[in-house]
């Protein structure tokens, strides 16, 4: 296979998913809404210490413009939103589960050993577990 099979007539896949999550905190802010069910600006922020408000703000609203995710009201603080994946998010589960055991074997970021484990066992099986997980928790039919 070629590089021109890839990518036909000058459109590239790597560039449209850049355009979506090619800056430093757009996945790291997925990442926690769709596998750690942080659906709260307050979660978020407390999951990612390094974040400044106004970055997760837009990266937010980016996400929600893209349709990854769903901004809806907080049942428990009508004040609040929640910020819920939809499927075009979880289908974002194979990509970030990728990027995790690449990030364990070649950085320097902490990984369950039985994530790992299990991923090296069974890569499907894990990939499809996280996917109805996620949409379970975000009561996503």
């Amino acid at each position: 296979m070629s590089p021109k099979d890839v990518s036909k007539q000058g459109s590239c896949p790597v560039t449209y998913a850049l355009e979506i999550f090619g800056d430093r905190w757009t996945l790291v802010v997925l990442r926690n809404i769709v596998l750690e069910s942080r659906y709260r600006n307050k979660e978020l922020c407390e999951a990612i210490p390094r974040i400044a408000t106004n970055v997760l703000a837009d990266r937010l609203k980016r996400l929600e413009s893209r349709g990854l995710v769903i901004r809806e009201r907080d049942p428990e603080d009508a004040r609040q939103f929640l910020y819920k994946p939809t499927p075009l998010a979880v289908s974002v589960i194979p990509m970030l589960v990728e990027m995790i055991a690449w990030g364990a074997q070649y950085g320097d970021g902490e990984v369950s050993p039985t994530f790992l484990r299990r991923l090296k066992e069974d890569r499907e099986g894990v990939i499809e577990e996280l996917q109805k997980q996620a949409r379970e928790r975000a009561s996503i039919a």
